[in-house]
C-alpha cells in the first residue's frame, strides 16, 4: 500500500509563504483562494514570547469527512490515500466545504482577476471554467505525482514529481512521501521526532503531520489544547462565520422542519374536513420553497439529480430521497382524499426531517451543527412548528381541535425547551467557538427559557380557559413557528463558526523547548 502524506518541521518554517505562491503558480487557483497557506500563532507576553508559522491546506485525510458527506461522490479517495474532486460531478452545494475542519475547501462561482477588470493574458490563459461553481482544493498536485511515477520517478525524492509547495519550501519545511514505506523521509521524521496531528480529535485522521521538538525533549504533553477566548492578534487563526451557506440554507431547514412537522400533525389528528387536507397542501408547498431555495443557492443548479448518488454515506442524499415519496404520497393523498396517503407521506416526512439533522450532524467543519444534541433539537423543533402551523390553520378554517391542538403543542414545547437546554449546555461543557455563544446570547433565542414558558403557559390557557380557545391556541402556535425559524436562521447564518485552527504544541525554537499550544477563539465553561 502507498499512503502520501506531508510533513511540516515547525521548527524549521520561517513564514516565507514561498508554498503558497508555488501552489497558486503551478494551480492558477482564483485571487483570494489559497489551497497552501501559512499561519501565524503567537503566545505569550513580553518578554517571553513563543511564535510558530504553520503550513495548512488539504490534509487527505485516511476518513475524510468531505468524502462521506458529498451527495454526488465528486470528492474520492485514490488508493494513494490523495482526496480529489471530480468537477464534471459537483454540483457545488458546499456540503464538503462547511464538513471539513479544516477550512481546506472554497467555491468560487464567477471569473475574477487579480486587480479587477478584465484578467491579465496570463490568467486568462490558464483560466479554468470547470471550477466555477464546484468546490476546489488542494489536490496534492496530484498531475505531478502521477507523470512522475509514470516516468519512473519516486514523489517527495524527485522534485518534478513532488507537490509544487514541498519541492519550492526554501528551508526543507515541508517534506511529502511514503507514509506506509518505513523506510521513505517522511516515515524516518516521524520516528526521530515528537509530531501531532491538527484536530485529531475529530476523528479524521489527517495526513499532515507536524513535528514540533526531538525525542530528547522532557516537556510533558499537555492533556488538551488550553482555550483561548478572546485571542488577541489571533484573529487569522480563530473560528470565522462559515459564508458556504446563507439565508437559502436556512431557509430550507426552517420550511422543510415546518412542512414535515405540519404532515405529521396533519396525519395525527386524521381529522377529515378542509383543515386536514388544507394542511397537506401547504406541508408540500412549505418543504417545496425550502428545497427551492437551496436549488437557488447551489453553484451548478442543472446538475441536481446527481444528489442521488451517494445515499450509502451522505444524509444529503438521504434527505433528497426521502422527500420523493413525500410529494408522491402526499401529492396523490391531496388529490384523492386518502388517509392512507398520509401517513405515507408523513412517515417520509419524518425521515426527511431525521435527514436534515443528520445533515448538520455530520457538518464537522462547524463546532454548532456537529454536537449530538443537535439532532433532537431540530427534530423536535420541526414537530413543534408543524403543530404550531395546525394550530393556525384550524383557526382560520375553523376546525374544532383545541383542546387534543393545545395539548399536543405544549407538549411539544416543553419537550423542545429540554433539548435547547441540553444542546446550549452541551456546548458549554465541551466546548465552542465564543462567536456561537455571542451569536445565542446577542439575539436573545426564541427558544429560551422566558419565551417558551409564555407560550407553554398560552397553550395550557387554550385547554383550560373556553373563552377565546381558538385564538389563544394559534397565537401559541404562532409563537412555536417564530421562534422556531429564528432559531433556525441563528444557527445557520449567525452561529455557524468553523472549526478554525489550532497548534498542539508551540516548537522548539534553535536550542530552546516546546511550549504548550493553543486554540484561539475557542470558549469552554
Amino acid at each position: 500500500m502507498t499512503t502520501y502524506g506531508i510533513v511540516a518541521d515547525l521548527n524549521r518554517c520561517i513564514g516565507c509563504q514561498t508554498c503558497t505562491s508555488a501552489c497558486k503558480h503551478a494551480n492558477a487557483t482564483a485571487p483570494g483562494i489559497q489551497w497552501r497557506k501559512v499561519l501565524d500563532f503567537e503566545t505569550g507576553e513580553f518578554p517571553i514570547v513563543n511564535r510558530a508559522f504553520v503550513p495548512v491546506g488539504c490534509m487527505h485525510c485516511e476518513e475524510p469527512s468531505c468524502r462521506d458527506v458529498c451527495p454526488t461522490r465528486a470528492t474520492r479517495k485514490r488508493d494513494d490515500g490523495i482526496v480529489t474532486i471530480d468537477y464534471d460531478v459537483c454540483i457545488g452545494c458546499a456540503y464538503c466545504a462547511v464538513s471539513c475542519p479544516y477550512q481546506a475547501r472554497s467555491r468560487v462561482d464567477k471569473p475574477s482577476a487579480a486587480y479587477g477588470g478584465k484578467a491579465m493574458r496570463h490568467e486568462a490563459l490558464r483560466e479554468e471554467p470547470a471550477r466555477l461553481g464546484v468546490a476546489q482544493k488542494c489536490t496534492l498536485c496530484v498531475d505531478r505525482i502521477d507523470e512522475g511515477r509514470a516516468n519512473g520517478l519516486v514523489p517527495g525524492v524527485d522534485a518534478v514529481a513532488t507537490p509544487a509547495c514541498v519541492a519550492s519550501c526554501i528551508s526543507g519545511a515541508l517534506q511529502m512521501g511514503d507514509l506506509d514505506d518505513p523506510d521513505s523521509n517522511v516515515s524516518q521524521l516521524l520516528r526521530t521526532k515528537r509530531h501531532f496531528r491538527m484536530h485529531e480529535e475529530l476523528g479524521n485522521g489527517p495526513n499532515t503531520y507536524y513535528l514540533y521538538d526531538s525525542e530528547t525533549s522532557d516537556v510533558a504533553e499537555p492533556e488538551e489544547v488550553p482555550y483561548v477566548a478572546e485571542p488577541v492578534g489571533l484573529a487569522a487563526v480563530s473560528p470565522k462565520l462559515q459564508t458556504n451557506w446563507d439565508w437559502r440554507a436556512a431557509a430550507n431547514f426552517t420550511f422543510g422542519g415546518t412542512g414535515t412537522g405540519l404532515m405529521v400533525a396533519a396525519a395525527a389528528t386524521t381529522m377529515p374536513g378542509p383543515t386536514l387536507w388544507l394542511g397537506m397542501f401547504l406541508a408540500l408547498a412549505f418543504v417545496g420553497t425550502g428545497l427551492t431555495c437551496i436549488w437557488f443557492e447551489i453553484g451548478r443548479p442543472w446538475r441536481f439529480l446527481n444528489v442521488f448518488l451517494n445515499p450509502r454515506t451522505s444524509w444529503m442524499s438521504r434527505e433528497a430521497m426521502a422527500a420523493v415519496p413525500f410529494f408522491g404520497f402526499g401529492g396523490l393523498g391531496w388529490l384523492l382524499g386518502s388517509n392512507l396517503l398520509l401517513i405515507l407521506s408523513a412517515l417520509s416526512g419524518l425521515a426527511f426531517l431525521y435527514s436534515q439533522a443528520r445533515i448538520l450532524r455530520a457538518a464537522k467543519g462547524i463546532p454548532a451543527w456537529r454536537h449530538p444534541a443537535i439532532v433532537p433539537l431540530v427534530i423536535s423543533t420541526g414537530l413543534t412548528e408543524g403543530a404550531g402551523a395546525l394550530a393556525i390553520l384550524s383557526l382560520v378554517i375553523g376546525a374544532e381541535i383545541i383542546r387534543f391542538g393545545a395539548l399536543a403543542l405544549a407538549a411539544l414545547l416543553l419537550l423542545r425547551l429540554w433539548f435547547w437546554t441540553r444542546y446550549r449546555s452541551g456546548l458549554a461543557h465541551d466546548g465552542a467557538p465564543t462567536g456561537v455563544f455571542a451569536a445565542f446570547n446577542a439575539g436573545h433565542i426564541g427558544l429560551a427559557a422566558m419565551p417558551q414558558t409564555i407560550l407553554i403557559t398560552i397553550a395550557v390557557i387554550a385547554v383550560v380557559i373556553p373563552a377565546g380557545q381558538g385564538e389563544a391556541l394559534a397565537l401559541a402556535g404562532l409563537g412555536a413557528m417564530l421562534t422556531g425559524w429564528d432559531f433556525k436562521h441563528t444557527l445557520i447564518t449567525r452561529a455557524a463558526f468553523n472549526q478554525g485552527y489550532a497548534i498542539n504544541k508551540m516548537p522548539a525554537r534553535g536550542a530552546g523547548q516546546s511550549r504548550a499550544g493553543i486554540k484561539p477563539g475557542w470558549h469552554k465553561a
